[in-house]
Order: structure tokens, then sequence, then C-alpha cells
């Protein structure tokens, strides 16, 4: 094969390589905006100050609204990451620093099988181990399930970035007669803190649209309450009840819900760059 025709079957390669990975980000840019515009076209018109305020309606009456989901959903993803978010960093931490080892190898593999594993098995477990020994679905329960799903991904996350700080770092700290844990605290998790975060906040972002577990756990209350051994509501059960009630008003108000969970984590992206933008510019 001559030099110009190697060359033009380069540039062909090329091109049609190029044109597929275009092709597969508009797909996937395609969808995530076909979702957010049915969402948006359908809960937007039924966004309303009552909706946000007030509790919810009697069944069969209109109107109402999820005061008390949005509150439930902010305790359980409270609780939740008070759980997960400790066990995954300090197991993170811990892999990181162990690469060799049997009782490592198996942590990192349970905690892959963790991170497959269908919430709605996460669900059950919680139930068996929080709410029979309770003997009452509760606010913790569901909180302890959450947890339980952003063990892994904040766990793998933090492995990850502490292991792509330079080994400098770490040898720069020991050689200034800085404590091994000194030097992994003020040192190597501030340089890798950025990648943590994101971890952190992919795990936060999973958990909070989460349904099977808490119908499994925090169940479900039509009612104000903040009492964490109670049932509690939440934003994503009050979704699915209200998809699937026979009324129109009902309906509407669950694609206004989807609607308003959406931009929460839009806004929790949002807060995000800003963190990691300020923290990288430091």
């Amino acid at each position: 094969m001559s030099t110009t025709a190697l060359y033009t079957w380069r540039k062909f390669k090329n091109a049609t390589m190029l044109s597929l990975t275009g092709l597969s980000l508009l797909a996937v840019v395609g969808v995530l905006f076909l979702i957010l515009a049915y969402t948006v076209s359908k809960g937007i018109n039924h966004i309303n100050w009552d909706l946000i305020t007030k509790m919810p309606a009697p069944v069969g009456e209109e109107g109402g609204g999820m005061a008390n989901a949005i509150v439930g959903s902010l305790i359980l993803v409270s609780l939740g990451s008070a759980y997960g978010i400790p066990v995954g960093l300090f197991a993170g931490i811990y892999l990181a620093q162990t690469e060799k080892g049997w009782f490592a190898r198996t942590v990192r593999f349970l905690t892959e099988v963790l991170n497959g594993i269908p919430s709605i098995v996460i669900g059950v477990v919680a139930f068996i181990v929080v709410v029979l020994p309770m003997k009452r679905f509760s606010a913790l329960a569901g909180g302890f399930a959450l947890g339980i799903l952003m063990i892994p991904l904040i766990t793998r996350t933090t492995e990850e970035m502490i292991r792509l700080v330079p080994s400098s770092f770490r040898e720069a700290g020991l050689a200034l007669g800085i404590p091994r844990w000194k030097t992994m605290m003020f040192v190597i998790l501030p340089a890798a803190f950025k990648g943590i975060f994101t971890g952190i906040f992919l795990s936060i972002a999973r958990v909070i649209g989460e349904t099977a577990p808490l119908l499994f756990t925090a169940l479900g209350n039509r009612f104000w309450s903040t009492q964490l051994d109670q049932p509690i509501a939440s934003m994503t059960v009050f979704i699915y009840d209200y998809a699937r009630a026979p009324f129109d008003d009902w309906n509407q108000q669950a694609w206004a819900a989807s609607f308003i969970l959406i931009m929460l984590v839009f806004v929790l992206n949002i807060i995000f760059r800003f963190v990691t933008r300020k923290t990288y510019t430091a």
C-alpha cells in the first residue's frame, strides 16, 4: 500500500471513529434531554406553593402538597450519609493503603458485588436487620438502607482517588517525620478531595431517587413526622403512590414532584461544581 493510500485509509478510520463517538454522544445527551423535557412539560404547570408547603390532602380530594415528603427525604438522605460516608471513606482509605493481602482483596471483591446488588434486595436486608427487631418501619431503617447503597461507590472512588495522588506527596511527608496517619489526613486526603467529593455527590444523587428500599423500611407517612423511630414520608414514595393512583390530580402532583426531584439533583450538581472549582483554584 502506497503512502498516499495509507494516509487516506487512516483519515477514513479517524473520521469514522469520530462520527461514531459523536453519534454516541448525541444518543446519550438526546435521551437525557428527552427525559428532562418530558418531565418538565408534564410537571412544571402543576408546580405551586401549596405543593411545597402543605400536607397531602385526604384520599379523593384535590389539592394538598408534599411538605412532609420533602422534609422526610432530606432526613433519610442525611441518615444514609451519616452512616454511608464515614464507612465508605475509611474503607477506601484502608484499601488504598493495603494493596495486597487476602483481607483487602476480599473487601475489594465484596464491595464490587455490593455495588451490583439491586436496591430492592438491600431494602429486604434492611427490613430483616432493622425493621423486624424494632417491630416497626422507621426513618432509621430507611437511612440504613440508603447508607448501604452509598458505601460501595464511595469506597471505590476514595480508593482510586487516593491512588492517583503522586507517591512523592506521601514520601515527602514521611521524610519530614510526619506520622503516617497525619500524612494521610493532612496531605493525601486534601489532594484527593475533589475526586472523593465527586464520589460522595454521586452516591447521594443515586440514593435520593431510590424507592424500593424505602418501601421495605421507611414505608411512608401521610402525616407530618420527623421522629426517627417512626415511618416517614419521602418524595420517591410520594411519586410512586401518586403516579399509580386513579385520581388525575394525584397523577399531576406526581409529575410535579418528579420535576422538583430533578431540580434538587440539578442544584446539588451546581453546588458540587462550585465547591470543587473553589478547591481547585485555591
